[in-house]
């Protein structure tokens, strides 16, 4: 089996490639961590009160200094979500093993953070079309959760259409996730 946390695969589908985040990657990162518009649809639960809204580009890039140093010490992967037609980084995934002692010990959490104008079903299908595909074996997770609050009613539908169901309870204390 491949450990990620010593060679990250890349994926590709139809419209988007995935990538591990690298620091070249921060001013076209910063254009969706600065659309306000994109801020309420990240997942920014557990992370000591950052709501990933960035506006400079020396933020965005200490935040990926803390995804590269998250995963030389094998806590999450970082993923840049890359546009196949024209190269644009768009947003990025986070994918980890939840272990903590509790009914969701053994899970993984899939967060997904995309510009607005690219919070869209093709997007959104291809990166669950890959964490279906891969990330249940790669992660070693039984279920994979990813957070969905209700304005997000196209990532919402995209999630039921592949079989992602809602939690119906907090996660933590956490609302607004689905369940596959």
């Amino acid at each position: 089996m491949i450990n990620v946390y010593k060679k990250c695969p890349v994926y590709q589908t139809e419209h988007v490639t995935l990538r591990k985040t690298e620091m070249d990657d921060a001013e076209e990162l910063l254009w969706c961590y600065s659309d306000e518009k994109s801020v309420p649809f990240f997942n920014s639960d557990n992370c000591d009160g950052d709501d990933f809204h960035y506006k400079k580009i020396d933020v965005m890039r200490e935040a990926i200094e803390f995804w590269n140093f998250s995963y030389e010490n094998s806590y999450f992967v970082r993923w840049s979500v890359v546009m196949n037609d024209n190269s644009q980084v768009v947003g990025t995934i986070e994918m980890f093993h939840r272990a903590i002692d509790d009914e969701f010990n053994g899970m993984g959490i899939l967060r997904i953070d995309l510009r607005s104008d690219q919070e869209r079903k093709p997007i959104i299908g291809d990166i669950l079309e890959i964490a279906d595909k891969h990330f249940y074996k790669l992660f070693d997770v039984s279920h994979i959760l990813t957070k969905a609050v209700p304005e997000a009613t196209e990532r919402i539908s995209v999630l039921k259409e592949k079989g992602y169901r809602p939690l119906g309870k907090k996660l933590g204390q956490y609302d607004f996730y689905y369940i596959k």
